[in-house]
């Protein structure tokens, strides 16, 4: 099987997505491409290195591949629009409240969000504030990559559904009906969103969100067909298949 690299969701945390590349380049596979699973911002206290970052590499001709998670789907929806509520999130919330982290992001690219300033003020300053190529590049993010032998999506797959039907607020918002569904894709389900403690290997999908939105570090991934390994400083640590919740 051909070997791929995947990354989790980033939220902002330039330095250990930094760290992260590090292991890859030590303990990963030479040349192989890296995909990174979305939730590049918010959070975190630097959304905007983390985005300059993957563009370069990018423009550097790196083989990334980076996929739109729904923080940087709201990203750009807060732009249109400042009180923007996603039908998505579980309670009525709009980006910049805490929960969702959106104040962190536009504090990485220089607007004051101290509280008393007014929305108003806070979304004419963001639209100042944020390039319009970092916007062009996020609206260009793919939902879903697909190789021989994985599905790579930021936060899941409705299950039944083809892959070319699947909805985009399922593709980064999925949680109920995918992780508990033993559906099996003829794929690994590569996927981040919902936070763990640590990544997580189960029969049909391969979860890489490991928390560094909230604090925890991020862990790179080998993947070898439905095989996969985590990047640690001490080397490759192949991942046991945990059971799927409710299962």
């Amino acid at each position: 099987m051909t070997p791929i690299h995947a990354v989790g969701d980033i939220h902002g945390q330039l330095a250990q997505l930094e760290t992260a590349l590090e292991l890859i380049e030590r303990h990963g596979e030479p040349g192989a491409p890296v995909v990174f699973c979305g939730d590049f911002v918010d959070r975190g206290p630097d959304s905007r290195g983390v985005i300059d970052l993957l563009m370069e590499g990018q423009a550097a001709g790196n083989p990334w591949t980076c996929l739109m998670g729904n923080h940087d789907r709201f990203l750009l929806r807060y732009l249109g629009d400042p009180r923007y509520e996603d039908p998505n999130v579980s309670r009525p919330l709009l980006w910049t409240d805490a929960p969702l982290g959106g104040s962190a992001t536009l504090a990485s690219y220089g607007v004051d969000v101290s509280e008393g300033r007014s929305l108003e003020d806070i979304h004419a300053d963001a639209l100042e504030a944020v390039p319009q190529h970092h916007r062009d590049w996020i609206a260009a993010l793919p939902r879903t990559h697909g190789t021989g032998g994985q599905i790579f999506v930021h936060a899941g797959l409705r299950p039944g559904v083809a892959l070319e039907d699947q909805a985009e607020d399922d593709l980064v918002w999925i949680r109920a009906g995918f992780l508990e569904s033993p559906f099996d894709w003829g794929r690994l389900v590569v996927h981040g969103h919902t936070a763990l403690q640590h990544p997580e290997l189960y029969p049909n999908r391969l979860n890489l969100d490991g928390g560094a939105g909230y604090g925890r570090p991020l862990v790179p991934a080998l993947i070898e067909g439905r095989s996969a390994s985590v990047l640690a400083r001490s080397g490759r640590q192949p991942m046991g298949i945990s059971e799927l919740a409710g299962a």
